[in-house]
């Protein structure tokens, strides 16, 4: 086993650092990651970080614009009503995706990892660079808000395959004792995308006028999507699929069934990954998506301001990620887990009163607090939905568990958030919201079994 030191200056280095030296080669076990070269490593490490970071910089342009897109695409109103219309919109996105865990699992495991995740970047992609182009209301009236809604839906469905394929990919090549230090490169990526649409939201905000920002500016986020996509197949298109998978194809053990066999075989765990991902559903998405609007709208501070305080925290969210996946190897998944519930029902509302304050530097350290404690989870959970389910419905039973939490919980988070602070005149109403998920999640995770020192299940 490596020193702490060693495994620290790994993650430091991030994706370029994170292949670490390749393990001994097994030939007895061929469905491993330790005989993988370093080089192969990176390549693996750099395809799965660029996908999610196109999907959730979308989401975050998306979350932090929020304001503006209500103004774009919906008639005047009251500024409630539209912004409840556009966290609608991004909320009904979301009810495609569990659809879309079906299709994309299906793929992943019976045509493998590569294809699933290649296919899926470029139709999320072109549905992203598409938001760009639609019209406003004032130009096209009712069809603009229903050709954002289509575009949502499209690029919902692609995404719904890219967090868990590109987990699954990255725990089968991982060498043993690492796997939850490489899957943290998954949500690294996706705070890495949200960092990204934070300081592009900022700085649009900042150095464009109203006018400007309402008529154009909102939309150069989105054209971003297609060339970053286009790098992102072009690398996965380079690499052979994972040990694991290959070695199912060529013993001829894979299933034609993925998902009857999940449900008939393995319930209990998508039961179990169902509820362990509730906790991860809301808090991402009210902590690092809805917070920028939370704390504009709610609170009065200053779009800049709002802005800043969230990029500085996901800043920091970035570094802790990597530290709880070597925690997860170190520790288990199954205490990340728990600490992180633990960690919500106590301290979130608090929390939340304290954000209220009106101090700046007091939001900032309440962002990175709350963020520290989610990383507990996020960080955790890709390597502990992987190794919840064999390798012939892995793709599947991640796929499908993940985006049905966050389809009734994850997507209508912001929704949800701002409809309870409207019914209960309530501030401190998302983060009672947090306390309930977070207890569902514990109890989930209480029934589940520790993995994180066992070889992966291959059949």
């Amino acid at each position: 086993m490596k020193p702490p030191t060693s495994q620290f200056s790994e993650a430091a280095g991030a994706a370029a650092q994170l292949s670490g030296q390749p393990g001994p080669v097994n030939e007895k076990a061929p469905h491993t990651g330790d005989d993988v070269s370093k080089d192969t490593r990176r390549r693996v490490v750099t395809a799965s970080f660029i996908g999610n970071f196109v999907e959730w910089f979308d989401y975050a342009v998306y979350g932090y614009l929020a304001g503006v897109i209500s103004s774009v695409f919906f008639p005047e109103a009251d500024r409630q009503t539209a912004l409840l219309a556009t966290f609608g919109v991004f909320a009904i996105s979301f009810f495609v995706r569990p659809l879309g865990g079906f299709f994309w699992g299906h793929i992943g495991d019976r045509l493998g990892r590569r294809k699933a995740l290649s296919l899926s970047i470029v139709i999320m992609s072109v549905a992203t660079f598409c938001i760009a182009l639609i019209p406003g209301y004032g130009t096209i009236g009712i069809l603009a808000p229903v050709l954002l809604l289509l575009v949502r839906v499209v690029q919902g469905f692609s995404a719904s395959g890219e967090y868990a394929g590109a987990s699954a990919f990255l725990v089968e090549y991982a060498p043993a004792g690492r796997r939850g230090l490489y899957a943290a490169v998954v949500p690294a990526s996706t705070a890495a995308g949200l960092l990204l649409g934070s300081l592009l939201a900022a700085l649009l905000t900042t150095t464009l006028s109203e006018s400007q920002l309402h008529e154009w500016g909102w939309r150069l986020p989105f054209l971003l999507a297609a060339p970053m996509g286009l790098i992102g197949r072009y690398i996965r298109t380079k690499l052979e699929d994972t040990p694991a998978f290959r070695a199912l194809a060529d013993d001829k053990e894979g299933t034609k069934t993925p998902a009857r066999d999940m449900f008939r075989n393995n319930w209990r765990q998508l039961i179990i990954a169902t509820g362990a991902v509730l906790l991860n559903a809301v808090g991402f998405y009210v902590i690092l998506s809805y917070m920028p609007t939370y704390l504009s709208e709610e609170l009065g501070f200053g779009a800049g301001e709002s802005f800043l305080a969230t990029t500085i925290a996901l800043a920091s969210y970035i570094g802790f990620i990597f530290l709880t996946g070597m925690a997860s190897d170190r520790f288990g998944r199954k205490t990340m887990l728990l600490t992180a519930s633990v960690l919500f029902m106590l301290v979130t509302v608090p929390a939340f009163m304290l954000l209220d304050t009106g101090n700046f530097l007091v939001i900032v350290l309440v962002q990175i607090l709350l963020g520290g404690m989610l990383t507990l989870n996020d960080g955790t959970l890709p390597s502990f939905l992987a190794e919840l389910f064999p390798t012939k419905i892995r793709y599947s039973g991640f796929a499908v568990s993940f985006n049905v939490s966050n389809a009734l919980f994850g997507g209508t988070a912001p929704f949800m958030a701002t409809l309870l602070i409207g019914l209960t005149h309530n501030k401190l109403a998302p983060g009672w919201y947090l306390v309930a998920a977070s207890l569902v999640s514990l109890i989930a995770v209480l029934f589940a079994a520790e993995t994180s020192k066992k070889p992966l299940q291959q059949h």
